[in-house]
């Protein structure tokens, strides 16, 4: 029978959570634990992967791995099932979930390569600040309710006031200008679609949405594009809801696709500044197909195509 075990830093070991009706207490993180689990989703940031992933991986664990740490790692297949189902069988004991901005991105633009052939895109992220964290939305909400109360606005979390604002910065700049989170953008969209020559750029920015992100993308293509033919390519995509009738406003918005498996895409056109090229804008929830549904969708998969055999437990770090 397959069991759950959820692990977590010393604080928070002895604590209980419930889930599927049942209680479960954490456990600590710490090497010597993965013995009998088959699969660990480690989703506690980089400098954790690095200090448990190999000690999971001897011990004969697969990890699955959310944090950034070994996303560009040659030897870790960084991997979008509905794009490159194939790179999970060449693992090394460990799969590394993309970036969220990047994920949601790909979901309207994969398709759209595979209709016309990617040269490169342009892309303006909107994103929400449940991808800082619990702590960001919290911070969102004490300021709408201090502008409410005509209070003063504090922020703690984000160099500037998040409500009623944009902040054209998700984590720290580069010697080059962009940020992390654009550089991971390039490099992730490369590895993913198999395009190491890919040219990105990109321009990531944190809007007062709670959850979802969107982007807007602007993509050039090797062959001809046409409205219809993108549609149609969206549209059969198992990634990708088509939502697109600009003559009765539909379009996807971040509150419709918030806790949905696919993401939105819609408001696409022809370009007017590049050669066969075409603008569409994708919505779609950081924390499902950005993350977490992501991750599981991989497991899932691989247990499908019987390269994951699950015989004693799961394990969430």
């Amino acid at each position: 029978m397959t069991t759950l075990r959820l692990f977590a830093s010393a604080r928070s070991a002895g604590k209980a959570v419930e889930f599927g009706g049942k209680k479960i207490i954490i456990e600590e993180a710490r090497p010597g634990v993965f013995g009998d689990i088959d699969v660990a989703f480690f989703a506690a940031g980089g400098t954790v992967t690095r200090a448990l992933a190999p000690d999971a991986v001897k011990a004969g664990c697969l990890v699955i791995d959310k944090s950034s740490a070994l996303r560009m790692d040659p030897n870790v297949p960084l991997v979008i099932p509905e794009i490159n189902p194939q790179d999970l069988r060449r693992h090394q004991g460990i799969i590394a979930n993309p970036n969220c901005s990047t994920a949601v991105t790909l979901m309207g633009l994969w398709p759209l390569h595979q209709a016309f052939g990617l040269k490169r895109y342009f892309a303006s992220t909107y994103q929400s600040v449940s991808g800082t964290g619990a702590e960001a939305v919290r911070e969102l909400e004490s300021q709408v309710q201090a502008h409410a109360k005509n209070a003063p606005i504090e922020h703690k979390v984000y160099p500037y006031q998040i409500a009623f604002n944009a902040i054209p910065q998700v984590d720290t700049f580069g010697s080059n200008g962009y940020t992390g989170e654009e550089t991971k953008m390039m490099l992730e969209s490369r590895k993913i679609m198999g395009l190491p020559d890919l040219r990105v750029s990109a321009t990531c920015v944190r809007v007062p949405v709670v959850r979802a992100h969107s982007i807007a993308v602007t993509a050039e293509f090797e062959r001809p594009v046409s409205v219809d033919a993108a549609r149609a390519a969206v549209a059969a995509f198992p990634g990708a809801q088509l939502v697109d009738d600009p003559a009765h406003l539909k379009y996807p918005t971040p509150l419709d696709f918030a806790q949905k498996v696919k993401c939105g895409v819609g408001r696409i056109r022809v370009d007017t500044a590049l050669d066969n090229g075409l603008s569409f804008w994708v919505a779609g929830d950081n924390l499902w197909k950005g993350a977490a549904l992501n991750a599981l969708q991989n497991a899932e998969l691989m247990v499908r195509e019987g390269l994951l055999k699950p015989k004693n437990a799961l394990a969430v770090l």
